[in-house]
């Protein structure tokens, strides 16, 4: 299964954004998905992720601000992000963990006035 991931863009601090992951096939080979990002300079990081029963997870930076959400129907898994600040400025990638572990591209979000 294949993922792709969208949404990114320039927003200003406080902003929202949403990001998306498309699946290629059914989200049920995977026991978890995630997002994960990696800033310039810096080592890549988990952000979020959701389990196939649903239950959500979050990274201490992002508690209280991010949104993960997936819709199995239409096999995309979302990304929520509000009141948006500079740290948040990153390359953004999906993960999809299970017998296999498949990374989608990557999209960029920059936080910037």
């Amino acid at each position: 299964v294949q993922l792709q991931a969208s949404g990114g863009g320039l927003v200003q601090p406080g902003g929202s954004l949403r990001l998306s992951c498309a699946a290629s096939g059914s989200m049920g080979s995977f026991k978890r998905m995630g997002w994960y990002r990696q800033a310039p300079g810096k080592e890549r990081e988990f952000v979020a992720s959701i389990t196939a029963g649903g239950a959500p997870d979050y990274g201490d930076s992002v508690k209280g601000r991010f949104t993960i959400s997936r819709d199995i129907r239409k096999k995309i898994m979302y990304l929520q992000m509000n009141n948006l600040n500079a740290e948040d400025t990153a390359v953004y990638y999906c993960r999809g963990m299970g017998a296999i572990d498949s990374w989608g591209q990557g999209t960029l979000v920059t936080v910037s006035s």
